[in-house]
């Protein structure tokens, strides 16, 4: 890497990091990312430009607002950073190229639904849609090479130089992740709810999926559906087993309870915890995206030579 490129990129990445928490905050209470200016988040009070400096500014006033001296979430300090690592790690990948800016552009999307998810369980139309629009643009200038550019060739007949064959290919590709990633995350949701009778997935969930797909098309989407199913049951598994465990030990030291009268009305409370929290599946959906637009081609070539 060029030195200062990387240093360029990495102050980038730190500026609209710090916009990023931005939309962040307010998209999902559906106010304006532009007017007014950063505000505390506590008290209202508007926080000087000295004050806004990424990453500096909130190590300088150790977490606090310099107003009214409540502690701002260190959130806001890890959005910045990782968005950076985030450019820099593409501007390495990628070099400085058109795909090294489509997966900044959707890495920016993804660390803004994550962190939403995470907050609010909300995924805002406001980035998912556009999001789904740009991950279909960038299919016509960045070869989305996946299943459909290997399958359609038998097909379609289509003149192998001509720079329309692959553009026709790359966006066929991206419309297949987004409508398969949808598919499934939608119909997952309607079994959830027959079966258990509450929802169990969003709309919100549907167009994060449609837009990871268009952005990696088919193959990769069906890695994240199915490693984020993985983390997500693992989460959740151990989600039940922490609550059950300190709910017994609670029953033990407060109650005088055996051990196995403790476990046994833990379970019991661990099991309605569970059967009571939504889990923001957003976040397992876009971690495992971010992951497989770095290292998706490289996991799935070594699943399949273990397979063998």
């Amino acid at each position: 890497m060029d030195p200062v490129f990387a240093s360029a990129i990495f102050v980038f990445g730190l500026l609209f990091g710090s916009f990023l928490n931005v939309c962040i905050y307010r998209l999902p209470r559906a106010l304006s990312v532009v007017r007014p200016g950063s505000a505390c988040p506590n008290c209202a009070g508007k926080i000087r430009f000295y004050d806004n400096i990424p990453v500096l500014s909130w190590l300088l006033l150790r977490g606090r607002c310099r107003a009214c001296r409540q502690p701002i979430s260190m959130r806001y300090m890890a959005v910045e950073l990782l968005t950076a690592a985030m450019f820099l790690a593409c501007y390495a990948r990628f070099g400085l190229t058109l795909t090294a800016l489509k997966y900044i552009v959707f890495g920016f999307l993804l660390l803004g639904l994550i962190f939403t998810d995470a907050e609010t369980k909300l995924l805002p139309d406001r980035m998912t849609l556009p999001g789904l629009l740009l991950g279909l643009g960038f299919s016509l200038f960045v070869p989305v090479n996946d299943l459909a550019a290997r399958l359609l060739p038998g097909l379609v007949t289509l003149p192998v130089s001509s720079s329309v064959s692959w553009r026709l290919l790359s966006l066929a590709d991206a419309l297949l992740g987004a409508v398969v990633g949808a598919s499934f995350i939608y119909g997952a949701g309607k079994i959830y709810l027959g079966v258990r009778g509450a929802e169990g997935m969003g709309f919100g969930d549907v167009k994060l999926m449609a837009m990871i797909g268009a952005f990696l098309g088919l193959k990769l989407t069906v890695f994240v559906l199915f490693s984020a199913s993985v983390a997500g049951s693992l989460f959740g598994l151990g989600t039940v087993l922490l609550v059950w465990v300190k709910r017994t030990r609670r029953r033990m030291r407060r109650n005088g309870d055996s051990l196995s009268s403790a476990r046994r009305r833990a379970w019991l409370s661990a099991k309605t915890v569970y059967r009571h929290y939504e889990m923001p599946f957003g976040v397992f959906l876009g971690g495992m995206a971010m992951i497989a637009f770095f290292f998706g081609n490289q996991l799935l070539t070594w699943y399949w030579g273990q397979m063998q």
